[in-house]
């Protein structure tokens, strides 16, 4: 197993729609793992191949089935995940090991079924509650180049764009 680089905005990686998982081997399994040991170390509880910068339908998470039950945990590999279902708006705070120091208030669906395939190409569903949700959903926007920041004001993310982009801008100078 090996950590990985994580993809830092505003690099553009982060914006591709990723492509779809077709071969089901072995090398997809080392990724996984890899993502796996990668979202540990950064302490995420859910991690997309492209913030590795790896463009893949492929999706990494540790989270609590139910929040009233923290220690009963889903992990799983979501290759090519589509959610077929949607329900219950609800505001919570998200932050993304891809956009660091951050965290904001964003809408997403507090309940969704989520279709995908485990590393060996089996297909599965799951429904998900609360945060197991969230992250989902979280993860999931990454897979079509999107971030959770997206859905903030556009004065917010024209803020956290100049930002970034200085940090990115010292950290070359340095």
């Amino acid at each position: 197993m090996a950590k990985l680089d994580v993809v830092i905005f505003p690099d553009e990686r982060l914006r591709q729609h990723c492509k779809e998982v077709t071969v089901f081997d072995d090398e997809l399994k080392q990724l996984a793992e890899d993502m796996f040991e990668t979202m540990y170390a950064d302490d995420g509880v859910g991690l997309a191949a492209p913030q590795v910068g790896i463009s893949k339908r492929l999706v990494v998470m540790e989270v609590p089935f139910d929040e009233e039950k923290p220690e009963e945990l889903f992990k799983e590999a979501l290759v090519n995940p589509v959610i077929i279902k949607k329900e219950n708006p609800m505001v919570s705070k998200e932050g993304c090991l891809s956009v660091p120091d951050y965290v904001a208030e964003v809408e997403r669906f507090a309940d969704v079924t989520v279709k995908y395939q485990t590393l060996d190409g089996e297909e599965k569903e799951c429904t998900a509650h609360g945060l197991h949700a969230v992250c989902i959903q979280h993860e999931l926007d990454h897979l079509d180049g999107k971030l959770f920041i997206d859905m903030l004001s556009r004065l917010k993310r024209q803020m956290l764009q100049k930002k970034y982009t200085k940090l990115k801008r010292r950290e070359h100078l340095a």
